[in-house]
């Protein structure tokens, strides 16, 4: 069992930056995706950016050129830098850990952005 810990979430005006992070409470020894998701009110859940253990990153085209994801295997942490921040970005953001047979969630984290 895997607990995912994400702080960092907030209230910030348009055109901000937030920077999300997401600890894991163990280390993963095995390949992985660690990533983030959101989830705006009314609106399924989506994703927003994901990173293998290898370094690859895959954004979801809204996010491109704003968010850099970035991980630090050896604190089983990944982070999210949110920057140019819009009003749609608002949402609830959950940190993901995939493994090979089961994934787990972190509780979510709010963003607001004020226009």
């Amino acid at each position: 069992q895997v607990q995912l810990v994400e702080s960092g979430g907030g209230l910030v005006q348009a055109g901000g930056s937030l920077s999300l992070s997401c600890a894991a409470s163990r280390r993963i020894f095995s390949n992985n995706v660690m990533g983030w998701y959101r989830q705006a009110p009314g609106k399924q859940r989506e994703l927003v950016a994901t990173m293998t253990s290898a370094g690859y990153t895959n954004y979801a085209d809204s996010v491109k050129g704003r968010f850099t994801i970035s991980r630090d295997n050896a604190k089983n942490t990944v982070y999210l830098q949110m920057n140019s921040l819009k009003p749609e970005d608002t949402a609830v953001y959950y940190c993901r850990l995939q493994l090979q047979l089961e994934g787990y969630w972190g509780q979510g984290t709010q963003v607001i952005v004020s226009s």
